[in-house]
């Protein structure tokens, strides 16, 4: 029931981690790797310049994410619109980043991605018959339809605020207080979330159960 939760988790932090792990490891890397990787377009990084391990980074999230995307592809034969629309904001972000040399732009790469999630869920209201949340789910559970506008708009809420906290980190604390919370912080926000919905949807469930 939670596969498209899954995905989510994955098309957003399998590149964060990536992104991580080389901003993390930079300093460490052998001056001759970095060199060598200058030849790739907008990349002028010099070995063990801490502040150029935001710029590499980038690259390896964006390669990561076309890989993601090719793979999702490969296995489903299908591409999914949000996957597409998470891939083309770290392109133009990312390369804005690598290009005009400011990490600025692919700080707000993860407020644009909760943002836009937070619109498509609530345009849903308005467009078509069941709020996105329970097209997603309700294959795989049963729930009253109150409950699944009431889920769709505590959804709407953490992705706007989750945007907001991206923002807050990335304009008041350090460029290294950004890049652990891109990942240990979004990823903390979204598994407390997942929980305390798998909660709530199962407290209606067994209301349901007990009415049959």
């Amino acid at each position: 029931m939670y596969d498209w939760v899954a995905m989510k988790l994955l098309f957003d932090f399998f590149p964060v981690i990536l992104f991580f792990a080389v901003y993390k490891l930079y300093g460490q890397l052998p001056a001759e790797l970095v060199t060598a990787l200058n030849g790739l377009p907008g990349l002028n990084l010099t070995p063990g310049k801490a502040s150029d391990a935001i710029y590499l980074a980038t690259a390896v999230a964006i390669v990561s994410s076309f890989l993601q995307v090719g793979a999702y592809w490969l296995r489903h034969r299908h591409f999914e619109k949000m996957h597409l629309v998470s891939l083309g904001l770290i392109t133009v972000l990312g390369g804005a980043t690598l290009f005009l040399h400011d990490p600025l732009f692919i700080k707000w790469k993860p407020t644009l991605v909760n943002w836009m999630f937070g619109l498509a869920f609530l345009i849903s209201h308005y467009v078509g018959s069941r709020p996105l949340i329970q097209r997603l789910m309700n294959h795989a559970i049963s729930v009253p339809d109150a409950v699944w506008r009431r889920l769709s708009h505590l959804w709407i809420g953490f992705f706007f605020v989750s945007g907001l906290a991206n923002l807050a980190v990335a304009y008041t604390m350090s460029e290294a207080a950004w890049v652990n919370f891109k990942l240990f912080g979004m990823l903390g926000l979204t598994v407390i979330f997942i929980l305390a919905q798998a909660i709530y949807l199962a407290r209606h469930m067994e209301n349901i159960e007990g009415q049959t």
